[in-house]
């Protein structure tokens, strides 16, 4: 794919990053909100923060399983998304919930599990937002961004176990995205493997040969 047409993609990408937010607004303007605005926009922008950080994390094993290496291409602005949503979805509990009652955060922070872990996924966001510039990975170097940015992974696990400690009756949403990380986290735990086995020598009669050597 060429460069138009990446950015052309990047475009309609970026416009249906959108969607759910202006759904979400068509709704509160019509009065679709239902007896509870506050949960139904709380529920909305959570979901919609956990399902950017899938997205994001299923490009790298896409990309590699199909060969569209442009694909790439797309994974910071999805990343950021899921960052977008989730400052909504922080915004919304502060501000709708909580009216700016810091002391009544704090507070709910502390005593409440499912709250602090939610807490904790979202500011472990911020640095991987922060740095996603190409700026910010050239003054860190390649390696160094690398290591920072697998923060998401824990920012992923956190995310889900957050929604699994909030519902209290039917699981089934939150175990799925469960399902979905776990096969995200397992590929890369897989690649990993695959890789130090590669670069791991054979030995042959006493001799230490790498891979292709003979």
């Amino acid at each position: 794919m060429g460069n138009r047409d990446v950015r052309v993609l990047k475009v309609l990408l970026f416009l249906g990053c959108l969607a759910p937010l202006a759904r979400l607004a068509w709704k509160a303007y019509s009065g679709g909100l239902g007896a509870n605005p506050i949960q139904v926009i709380t529920f909305s922008t959570g979901t919609w923060t956990l399902t950017f950080l899938m997205i994001a994390l299923a490009i790298t094993p896409l990309r590699r399983l199909s060969g569209m290496l442009w694909l790439i291409r797309l994974r910071r602005m999805l990343g950021l998304f899921a960052f977008f949503y989730g400052c909504l979805h922080f915004l919304t509990y502060i501000w709708l919930d909580k009216f700016f009652d810091l002391h009544d955060v704090v507070k709910d922070v502390a005593k409440r599990p499912f709250i602090t872990v939610g807490f904790t996924a979202f500011v472990l966001l911020i640095p991987l937002a922060i740095t996603s510039t190409s700026g910010m990975i050239r003054r860190l170097g390649g390696r160094r961004w690398q290591r920072l940015h697998r923060l998401i992974y824990v920012s992923a696990t956190l995310g889900v176990v957050h929604y699994l400690w909030l519902v209290k009756a039917d699981i089934r949403v939150p175990v799925t995205y469960g399902c979905v990380l776990a096969l995200l986290l397992a590929y890369r735990v897989g690649a990993w493997f695959l890789m130090l086995m590669r670069k791991r020598p054979m030995r042959v009669d006493g001799r230490a040969l790498s891979e292709g050597g003979v």
